[in-house]
């Protein structure tokens, strides 16, 4: 494959992935079920120095992203980094944005990178999903405070007689937009309706995706997972949600949103996952001071049809592509949009359509629907494995994309850096 152009620029500092890592993502209420999302959080950490050997020490700054909170680790990012053993002086702030939480932490740290404030940054996501907050009602919440409050025992008694059953029924977590009240899950049984994806299409594609996912693991190829302890348990050294099965068991699944004619079911859909990922960023010059081989040059941007104009690059220029799998519909209704005059005329504001990826450059390795979808970490995992990717097929350039609940999304470029970026740049 012949080397393309270059993405550097003169006088902006290359920012650069020296590596990435992930523990086994595991279905929601398996192994993990007892441990908390700092603990998952620190044995990515952990992780990633062990196989960096990077000193502790040179870590400028980390950046977390989660989705659904632990109250009492609310700042998980601070809590797992000491768990982890870095210094109480290196900074560690945690972010939420939905499903692309890690994606913004890598942009957090590609910024700080970039502006020349910090050298080495490690950004990461984690999410438990086997243990989420149930809260009491607001009315039981709104008696506790107020006794609490309560100076006389006349005063407690008076709050307690005023108890009602009501009172105890307990807020049940729903993953769902507060402005919409819905579930992605709606939106993508919608989206599908109005793309015309079917439902034999999204079981299919979900189908393709547990296949290449079991395909990858048989021959070898998810290398960013790290081996992850549990206490009293044995070692976990793979994902547990890879199964693929057959159209027909697919398509004896009800629909799980919009009942009775939906089509997106369990079957097409990614699943309640835990896990987190980490990787560390730095600037080219110091990685390769240190001794490092930088698996990859990023450049963060939203929106693809932005990212393929900011880099001067055509979609034929990309040679791997990793798109988030949240429901097969999401995904499907997304490229026939890409392959759309009349939408990029139409809703984008665009003269003529992006075009869709080519599928025999897409997601080779599985995706969300097979991997897992530990909310916060599928960000670090889709940027890990399309450097990887690069590295195994040779390419040049990766392109990630995710969507995220709110209608958020951000894209990626990648360009490999094993040999073909320097190659470019005569440093070869």
């Amino acid at each position: 494959m012949a080397v393309k152009k270059t993405l550097s620029k003169p006088g902006v500092r290359n920012v650069v992935l020296v590596e990435g890592v992930r523990t086994p993502f595991l279905q929601a209420g398996t192994t993990y079920a007892d441990l908390m999302a700092h603990d998952l959080a620190r044995g990515a950490l952990q992780g990633l120095l062990n196989r960096t050997a990077f000193p502790k020490e040179a870590v400028d700054y980390i950046v977390y992203g989660t989705v659904i909170q632990e109250v009492k680790t609310s700042n998980v990012a601070r809590e797992a980094a000491l768990g982890a053993g870095f210094s109480d002086k290196t900074p560690a702030h945690t972010v939420t944005m939905a499903c692309i939480s890690s994606n913004q932490a890598m942009t957090t740290a590609v910024g700080l990178v970039a502006s020349g404030q910090c050298d080495a940054v490690v950004a990461g996501g984690v999410e438990f999903m086997s243990d989420v907050p149930i809260r009491h009602s607001r009315k039981m919440r709104k008696m506790m405070l107020s006794l609490n409050r309560a100076r006389t025992l006349g005063a407690r008694l008076s709050l307690l007689g005023s108890l009602r059953l009501s009172h105890l029924v307990p807020e049940l977590p729903a993953v769902s937009e507060f402005s919409t009240a819905e579930m992605m899950g709606h939106s993508a049984d919608r989206l599908a309706a109005a793309f015309g994806i079917s439902r034999l299409d999204q079981d299919e594609f979900a189908l393709r995706s547990h296949v290449l996912a079991k395909k990858a693991q048989d021959e070898g190829l998810l290398t960013d997972i790290v081996d992850f302890k549990v206490p009293g348990k044995d070692i976990v050294s793979k994902d547990n949600g890879i199964r693929p099965s057959t159209m027909e068991q697919m398509s004896k699944l009800k629909p799980a949103f919009i009942k009775p004619h939906g089509t997106v079911t369990a079957a097409n859909s990614s699943y309640l996952t835990d896990g987190a990922s980490a990787v560390l960023i730095m600037s080219e010059e110091k990685a390769l001071a240190m001794g490092y081989k930088p698996k990859a040059y990023l450049s963060p941007t939203y929106a693809i049809p932005k990212v393929l104009e900011r880099s001067g690059l055509t979609l034929a220029d990309i040679d791997a592509f990793e798109f988030h799998e949240a429901f097969a519909g999401q995904v499907l209704a997304n490229l026939t949009a890409m392959e759309s005059d009349w939408f990029a005329q139409n809703c984008m504001g665009r003269k003529a359509k992006v075009g869709a990826p080519p599928m025999e450059k897409f997601n080779l390795w599985g995706g969300s629907l097979s991997l897992g979808h530990p909310f916060a970490a599928t960000g670090c995992r889709l940027v890990t494995m399309v450097a990887h990717r690069l590295k195994k097929e040779g390419g040049q350039y990766g392109l990630v994309a995710a969507c995220a609940a709110g209608g958020q999304v951000r894209s990626y470029t990648w360009v490999d850096s094993t040999e073909k970026l320097l190659k470019s740049q005569g440093r070869l």
